[in-house]
């Protein structure tokens, strides 16, 4: 997509700006959806925000073949779901878990223009493909502050949650029919109600990120904090489902037997640490004892959505199929 000059005019605009000198395009949205882009500024309180302009009408294609009007109405319901978080929710985050804060927002006929906090002058300025055990730890410590910032216990108020999934994460059950359609697995198949019910049951709820890959965090030059983006899919839910999903996309799943118990260590003692800090009234241990219990649950959960979406995804092996068959036990299924 180009970005026309009166899109350009429209940010410097809203961020007090004589004029946006140049533009660097951070990349284009799933599904050809829109852009992402930095405007560096001239004359304003900061050198550069972040833009993300998302058009709304259906693309002619997907990249994985599922153009559907069930996945397209999920894309835009996304969108006003991340809206909605950058208007209401962005700003009163923990400085542990750190996101770009909303600068303005505007909801066009066809399109949504959202201008954001750059995160680099700010010092979180890496991204990474190639993580070391530092910006894993890094990340698992904001979702921990994430976690604990929104625990609390069911049944929930949602309306404190109003504008956001009622369920967050992008492969949720309900959202998933065509994908539940495909499955192959009978026996994940006639589980995912349960396992679906049984994460939305759980006594401990949190807000979730809903997409906490790798991809989605950006780090400090020593790779000791990190800040997270992206929330079309942050909503109500169990932590484990973030957990899961981030190191889906950072094991080798060669060692996950040994890499995932130090990792789980890790994410519950930062977890104790924070709910200690921010809601005292809750007691870590119990929290802890369930989500652990949940996790292969969760990852079971997400293991039905992927054979269904991509039957072949590399995300499908024996580590992840076994963990799969361990939260079907664990269910009775």
């Amino acid at each position: 997509m180009s970005i026309s000059q009166q899109l350009l005019l429209s940010v410097a605009q809203f961020t007090q700006a004589s004029s946006v000198s140049h533009t660097q395009v951070i990349q284009t949205l799933w599904g050809g959806y829109g852009t992402l882009f930095r405007a560096f500024l001239n004359d304003a309180g900061v050198p550069s925000v972040v833009v993300k302009y998302i058009e709304l009408p259906q693309p002619k294609s997907h990249p994985k073949g599922w153009n559907t009007v069930t996945s397209h109405q999920r894309k835009l319901d996304s969108y006003h779901v991340e809206v909605n978080w950058y208007q209401s929710f962005a700003n009163q985050s923990h400085l542990q878990c750190h996101v770009p804060h909303c600068v303005y927002v505007e909801r066009l006929d066809n399109a949504i223009l959202l201008i954001l906090d750059d995160l680099a002058p700010a010092g979180y300025g890496d991204v990474v493909t190639s993580p070391r055990q530092c910006h894993v730890e890094a990340c698992l410590s904001w979702l921990a502050y994430f976690h604990a910032q929104h625990l609390h216990s069911a049944p929930a108020n949602l309306t404190m949650y109003s504008g956001l999934w009622p369920a967050g994460t992008y492969w949720h059950l309900a959202t998933r029919p065509d994908e539940l359609h495909a499955l192959q697995d009978t026996r994940l198949k006639q589980a995912a109600s349960l396992i679906d019910n049984t994460l939305h049951e759980a006594q401990y709820q949190t807000l979730v990120h809903g997409d906490a890959k790798l991809a989605n965090f950006c780090f400090t030059p020593t790779g000791a904090k990190a800040a997270a983006v992206d929330f079309q899919y942050v909503g109500h839910g169990c932590g484990m489902k973030d957990v899961i999903l981030l190191l889906s996309s950072v094991l080798d799943f060669s060692k996950a037997e040994q890499q995932v118990p130090i990792y789980l260590d890790y994410y519950f003692a930062q977890l104790s640490k924070a709910i200690k800090e921010l809601c005292p009234h809750i007691e870590s241990q119990s929290v802890e004892q369930e989500w652990r219990w949940l996790f292969p649950v969760a990852w079971a959960d997400f293991q039905r959505f992927v054979k269904g979406w991509c039957p072949e995804h590399w995300k499908i092996n024996d580590y992840t199929e076994a963990l799969t068959v361990q939260a079907l036990e664990q269910l009775g299924r």
